[in-house]
């Protein structure tokens, strides 16, 4: 069956009735998916008198007619616009067959509601030229042409990143975008258009694959979200969250923040991000919490798609740089044991014995390492009444990048002075190659 009538464009925003072959709903129209597919806002289901809150789909095969409205609750239908025939009644589309779906109402752009524009109109996307990072991306918004190529890709690969975007992202909420980048690809799939079935085409068995190791700051939300409404199991997941209060751990001798970080601080503290990501988050912020239904509206500002793609990357970056923090002990360790009899004479080997259990000297040093870190990190933190030491909100400066406030320092300051640690890269490039 096939909508048909080049009107239905003209729709766009304006209440209809969907007359559909087992009931009849209305609500305002928002979008008009390449796919023949039809969003409605503030629905209601005139059978039943019920009203569903945010946005409901429905798909070309149900849809027996579309009338558009005078307004809401109305009655009175301004014009038919289309109707729903079969092919076997003689009454296909033939526009499809001639190439003029480019022109179809199908292709048009979604709409916005009434208060969007002004919330758009008065905050700035688009940053300067000298602000603005640009980065490569692909947006899946439909199974034909992108989706499988994205989940082939994604297959192959040992790390990628995974970012969620929506309302109340849990088992309560609703996800509308989740973001996957690699060492070469940023891929942001449009879980609103795309649905449940893009888990369930691919998605899910690149999410619960051991193989793949899965970059996610704060995984909590994500996996209850996923669990409870996509029967998807996360697995083998590096938290940078975590991550970087064991790096904080460490770094203080064994103390732990009475705090954990966002992901923007996280990016800050261990990728140095400048100001530029900070105006990029404080837009996406200042538009999600103005409007928190802006995630669902299509089509998704470009800026924020830049936004989104960018937490995407500098995600999977932040998961190498806290891969060689956490490591730095064992890499200095493991390079004092290789040291620890080849660069000497060798004459005491002759009475050591292979089996000896003793503590090396090496170990023993790491001991003394830690107390030193304590000591500082007590003169450098504040400690509540927890024993957990306090950790200053980090500033932004504009101009200069990201400063700490007061008292605050670098988790890797504590750490001796004189304790220069060689350090091998563990930022899992042989893992990233992909």
């Amino acid at each position: 069956m096939a909508l048909s009538s080049p009107r239905l464009g003209a729709a766009l925003g304006k209440p209809v009735r969907l007359t559909l072959r087992g009931g009849a709903f209305q609500g305002v129209l928002q979008y008009l998916s390449p796919d023949r597919r039809l969003f409605l806002r503030t629905v209601k289901n005139l059978e039943t008198g019920r009203s569903t809150p945010g946005v409901k789909l429905f798909f070309e095969h149900e849809i027996a007619s579309v009338e558009v409205l005078d307004e809401l609750d109305s009655g009175n239908g301004a014009a038919m616009l289309t109707e729903c025939t079969s092919d076997a009644e003689g009454n296909g589309n033939k526009g499809a067959d001639t190439g003029q779906a480019d022109h179809s109402p199908w292709s048009s752009p979604g709409v916005f509601p009434e208060s969007q524009p002004r919330a758009l109109n008065s905050l700035k996307y688009s940053l300067s030229e000298k602000e603005e990072e640009k980065v490569e991306y692909t947006v899946i918004d439909c199974f034909p042409q992108k989706f499988g190529p994205a989940v082939l890709h994604l297959k192959q690969q040992r790390v990628v990143s995974v970012v969620g975007e929506g309302v109340n992202l849990c088992r309560h909420g609703k996800l509308s975008w989740l973001q996957i980048a690699t060492k070469s690809r940023i891929f942001l799939f449009d879980i609103f258009l795309l649905g449940p079935q893009a888990f369930k085409n691919g998605l899910q068995m690149v999410l619960e694959d051991k193989n793949i190791l899965k970059v996610i700051h704060d995984c909590r939300w994500i996996s209850d979200c996923l669990f409870h409404q996509y029967s998807v199991l996360l697995c083998n997941v590096f938290d940078t969250q975590v991550a970087d209060v064991l790096q904080f751990s460490m770094a203080t001798g064994g103390y732990f923040p009475h705090r954990v970080c966002t992901l923007q601080e996280c990016l800050m503290q261990h990728l140095k991000i400048p100001s530029k990501w900070d105006a990029l988050m404080k837009c996406r912020q200042e538009v999600a919490s103005e409007n928190p239904d802006i995630w669902f509206l299509r089509p998704f500002p470009p800026s924020l798609l830049q936004a989104l793609a960018l937490k995407a990357m500098y995600l999977l970056m932040v998961h190498s740089s806290l891969m060689d923090n956490l490591m730095s002990d064992l890499t200095a360790v493991v390079n004092d044991y290789l040291n620890a009899y080849r660069n000497g004479s060798g004459d005491h080997l002759r009475s050591t014995k292979p089996t000896c259990r003793e503590l090396p000297k090496e170990l023993r040093q790491l001991a003394s390492d830690q107390k030193l870190r304590r000591e500082k990190a007590v003169k450098d933190y504040r400690m509540n009444e927890d024993g957990l030491l306090i950790r200053p909100a980090m500033k932004i400066n504009e101009k200069n990048g990201p400063q700490k406030d007061g008292a605050h320092r670098d988790d890797r300051d504590c750490l001796p002075p004189n304790e220069a640690v060689p350090r091998t890269s563990f930022n899992n490039q042989d893992l990233l190659c992909q």
